[in-house]
């Protein structure tokens, strides 16, 4: 899990986000980010419903995401807020694919 200070909680921070960030996109992930004015970087990962349809799905890829965010991306992705919308393509992949889509699209 990735700790609190990195975690993207309130609302008008996603706002801000989705008004004035950058996207960027493949066949599996969307990304909006933006600077942050907190000095260090921030992750959100959006997963809905009409994506995955269980919620046992939606959890597992939300944890997945969160860990490959907390070993490798976090410090060196720096000063940033990021929100990550997942696609229905990543349903299904392993954790090794997940890791190098996310990779790449950062």
């Amino acid at each position: 899990m990735l700790p609190r200070l990195n975690r993207l909680r309130k609302q008008k921070d996603f706002d801000l986000i989705f008004q004035e960030g950058s996207f960027f996109q493949n066949d599996y992930l969307a990304i909006k980010c933006r600077l942050s004015q907190a000095g260090y970087s921030r992750f959100a990962v959006v997963i809905s419903a009409k994506t995955a349809k269980g919620a046992v799905v939606r959890n597992r890829l939300r944890r997945q995401l969160n860990e490959i965010i907390r070993k490798e991306i976090k410090d060196k992705l720096t000063d940033f807020d990021v929100v990550i919308i997942v696609r229905p393509k990543l349903i299904g992949k392993k954790y090794q694919e997940i890791r190098k889509i996310l990779g790449g699209l950062l």
